[in-house]
């Protein structure tokens, strides 16, 4: 590509945007050069680490009002190779009493940029936005896809969408991860006095503003941004650059609202619950009889927490208001099912009827999800949550597990912003974050060794927390599936027999039986030497790349502490040849120790390990830190065992 011509088509076009911004006589897009649809006239800066190329994007969002927002999009792709086929689908989302799908165009050309297929709103799928969970909603969606045959090929979209219903304006998601972008823009025109307000993130840009009568116009342009490949764990949201928009009042299904504050939006959605989180005179007696018996308000909670799990169950039913108001708690009561919405207010329900006071709380669930903002409300929320605030003691419940402890998140909702919705509106609390304590693996492993290599073993397991949820999972599996899950969970070797017992959970603790025999389980024979692995399971497994300079902070899901005692009986007439060393590795956000003991007179070798990590988020400049000691880890489990027969 000419970059003379490059540089002067971008100041025709924002020429034409600034023309097209400040009167309706120009207010459409410049006619796009031919070179953008040539796959040739890409800089090769442009293409080293991406799956796609962003030749030229338009985003143009206008408000006219609360409920009355159109959003254009016109996007020119050229996809490099099979990583980026999803440029060449698309899904809309559209509800047909508030939201609709104007016209639609999809253009596919070759490299040379000559058009090979086209497609209009008419050839595309049309279908229930059913998800997992759900068994019925009023939203629609629209869907196309192209099989790309050959690479480079560009895909052209242009199509328009109107909102009478929203509660946001739709953000500019500016990069995707491998993707370079060459030019960008997003224009915003909205009516002076809504109270209009943007948040830039990962990037720093500002907008060219201008003001036209009783519209503010803000446009943006973005140019040349290198592909960017996400580090291991990395989040999507701390990296990307995005920019968010919001007005202070916006419109619902009807329903007009306030998002100036939080605090406001919190009496919006006080007001959407209010006709729905009380259970009838004679069914709240009922609750209360049932826990007449139990002296404290936490015995309380418990009780009807666990009734609750035993019997409700989680199904996504999206109906009216878009799905933000909860079905009634009688409606939960006599019908045994409701999504997270209707399961929150429930157990609301059930703790009103008993005196106690309990908050509706949403949140952006997914493990490491982006929070909310403090200083910019608008709506980022999945997911409904409940706050019990006993004295001295706040409980958060997660309504819609069946098999959650009570009191007990889990990565899905823990350590991040929630909206607590109170008596005086809403209110941005942290829920809490779990210790490594919350998330514990402990095992106890006896092993018999054969003279010939063999082996028999038994596995005792207590869990908690993200631990437990592994094993809890497992009774859903197939054995062979459980098999293959539990020698990936505990990197063991391939048994020729194994027996799984699912065992007892109670009280958060779950405890899980492994019966294991093995042919062989000896690594080396050599002579009269045998070499074996020291224990049967590893307490961790996880090593990560070495990396020149970390850029961006690491995530676990969650902290953790395992430890695995494991004692091994060796066979008649064998003894101890070589025990490895025991070991002490620290890290700032951890430790793990490992110990050896040979008792002569048992002929028994017991080995006691323990891992700690302290810390979900490890900051970029301690990630050499933890990729070393990680592999200090892996080598240390890597010791061997030797025995010999004696002579």
């Amino acid at each position: 590509m000419d970059i003379r011509y490059t540089t002067a088509w971008r100041l025709l076009f924002m020429l034409a945007f600034i023309c097209a911004v400040t009167g309706p006589a120009c207010a459409q897009e410049p006619v796009i050069p031919k070179s953008v649809y040539i796959a040739a006239g890409i800089p090769d800066s442009l293409k080293e680490g991406a799956n796609a190329v962003v030749r030229y994007q338009m985003k143009d969002i206008t408000v006219d009002g609360p409920g009355d927002i159109s959003v254009k999009e016109h996007s020119i792709v050229t996809v490099l190779n099979e990583k980026a086929n999803d440029e060449a689908r698309r899904i809309l989302g559209y509800s047909k009493k508030y939201n609709s799908i104007g016209s639609f165009e999809m253009k596919i050309y070759n490299a040379a940029g000559v058009v090979i297929k086209k497609y209009h709103k008419s050839d595309m799928y049309e279908r229930s936005a059913v998800s997992s969970g759900s068994i019925i909603t009023d939203e629609r969606i629209l869907a196309i896809i192209h099989s790309i045959a050959a690479y480079p090929s560009t895909v052209e979209i242009t199509y328009e969408t109107n909102y009478r219903s929203s509660m946001n304006i739709e953000s500019w998601y500016i990069q995707d991860e491998e993707q370079s972008i060459q030019d960008s823009y997003c224009h915003v025109a909205v009516k002076t006095g809504s109270g209009f307000r943007y948040l830039s993130k990962n990037i720093a840009i500002s907008p060219q503003t201008i003001s036209n009568g009783n519209t503010a116009n803000y446009s943006w342009h973005v140019a040349n941004l290198k592909a960017v490949k996400l580090e291991t764990g990395a989040q999507l949201w701390r990296v990307m650059p995005r920019i968010y928009f919001a007005a202070n009042k916006f419109e619902f299904y009807g329903l007009e609202g306030d998002f100036s504050t939080w605090q406001n939006f919190g009496r919006w959605i006080q007001g959407l619950n209010a006709d729905v989180c009380t259970l009838s005179p004679a069914r709240a007696a009922e609750i209360k009889a049932m826990t007449a018996g139990l002296k404290t308000d936490k015995e309380k909670a418990k009780f009807l927490y666990e009734y609750m799990q035993q019997n409700m169950r989680y199904v996504s039913v999206q109906l009216g208001i878009g799905g933000m108001k909860p079905f009634t708690a009688d409606f939960v009561d006599q019908k045994k099912y409701g999504d997270c919405k209707a399961l929150s207010n429930y157990m609301y329900a059930l703790l009103k009827a008993v005196d106690i006071p309990a908050n509706y709380a949403i949140i952006n669930a997914g493990a490491n999800a982006e929070p909310a903002e403090p200083g910019f409300t608008r709506y980022g929320f999945n997911h409904a949550i409940l706050c019990v605030p006993l004295k001295g003691d706040t409980t958060w419940l997660e309504c819609t597990s069946s098999t959650q402890a009570f009191g007990k998140l889990s990565p899905f909702t823990e350590n991040r912003r929630a909206l607590l919705i109170t008596d005086a509106g809403g209110k941005l609390v942290n829920t809490p974050a779990s210790k490594a304590e919350d998330n514990e693996f402990n095992g106890e492993v006896h092993v018999t060794l054969n003279a010939d290599g063999g082996a028999k073993a038994s596995v005792k397991i207590k869990s908690t927390g993200e631990c437990r949820d592994d094993y809890l999972g497992l009774i859903n599996y197939k054995f062979d599936e459980q098999k293959e899950a539990l020698i990936r969970m505990l990197n063991m070797k391939q048994p020729s027999v194994m027996a799984y017992t699912p065992l007892v959970d109670k009280d958060g603790v779950k405890e899980v039986g492994i019966e294991l025999e093995y042919d062989k389980f000896c690594d080396v024979i050599a002579g009269s030497k045998q070499f074996y692995r020291p224990r049967m399971v590893d307490i961790w497994s996880y090593t990560l790349p070495a990396l020149e300079k970390r850029k961006t902070d690491f995530y676990f899901n969650q902290p953790t502490v395992k430890s695995c005692k494991t004692i091994i009986d060796l066979p008649e007439g064998f003894e101890v040849d070589a025990l490895p060393a025991n070991q002490s590795l620290k890290f700032t956000y951890g430790n793990y120790d490992v110990k050896y003991i040979y008792d002569a007179v048992k002929n028994q070798v017991t080995s006691t390990a323990k891992f700690t990590l302290n810390n979900q988020v490890i900051p970029a400049a301690k990630y050499t830190e933890m990729q070393q000691y990680l592999d200090n880890i892996a080598k240390a489990q890597n010791k061997k065992l030797v025995i010999r027969r004696k002579a």
